[in-house]
């Protein structure tokens, strides 16, 4: 199989030099030339029909179709055959909201509230929060939306004596960060964020639809004021198979 290297992908299509991979391997390198070619939403041929192309077991295609579901490259409907996936949505690591990082691709962002409560901090996050363990924080939970579309979930922790207008006067359904910078006249200095991958719990892939095995993108941030004053403390959880993230980079 010749394999034509590009920049966007890994050398060789990941292939070693000795050329001994797994069947269910080429079988993926296969199928995502198919993909290309047939483009956003068509459906693929049949499991039958593919098995027969590409000289396989219909568990070797499965295997290498299921890879590609969990890379976001390919859809299961159900009561339908197997579709090619849209682009991911590519969110940037900025001091910006989620609806801005939407909306920036043409699609309308929502959010369905989980929750909207007062807890008494922890150490950790009272010390993340500049509070004292057991003070008052306002959490807000909800799962984001993407043209209507369930890919995250989020958890924003904020001080409740700093922000007391949030029980009163904040629509969850709307931007928080908007309703902070508009209504409330607060100032982002500066953030710091951690990403890592996870496994949602049974939980979070209940609320966001997802299935378990899924691969999910783990983001923990903490803000600031100009001042150095802590904002907020967030956890959100996107789908990998639907999320991709960008910064820019300066010396």
């Amino acid at each position: 199989m010749r394999i034509d290297h590009r920049a966007d992908q890994p050398v060789r299509a990941g292939i070693p030099e000795h050329g001994r991979i797994p069947r269910y391997y080429a079988v993926k390198i296969e199928l995502l030339g198919l993909v290309e070619e047939l483009g956003e939403g068509a459906a693929l041929p049949s499991e039958r029909e593919l098995a027969e192309r590409f000289e396989v077991s219909r568990v070797t295609l499965r295997q290498a179709v299921t890879e590609l579901v969990l890379e976001g490259r390919l859809m299961r409907r159900q009561g339908s055959r197997t579709v090619v996936a849209p682009p991911k949505l590519v969110q940037p690591l900025a001091l910006a909201s989620y609806t801005e990082g939407v909306r920036s691709q043409g699609l309308e962002p929502g959010r369905t509230v989980i929750d909207v409560e007062t807890r008494a901090a922890d150490a950790q996050l009272a010390a993340d929060l500049g509070l004292a363990p057991g003070d008052d924080v306002v959490h807000v939970e909800r799962v984001l939306l993407a043209g209507g579309e369930r890919v995250g979930l989020e958890s924003s922790y904020l001080p409740k004596d700093r922000f007391p207008e949030l029980l009163a006067d904040f629509d969850p359904t709307g931007s928080l960060y908007a309703f902070l910078r508009e209504e409330l006249g607060v100032r982002f200095g500066e953030a710091e964020e951690r990403i890592e991958t996870v496994l949602a719990t049974p939980r979070e892939a209940l609320l966001i639809g997802t299935n378990p095995a899924t691969p999910m993108i783990l983001l923990h941030r903490r803000s600031w004021t100009p001042d150095g004053e802590p904002i907020e403390r967030v956890r959100s959880l996107f789908r990998g198979d639907r999320f991709s993230f960008v910064t820019h980079l300066r010396d």
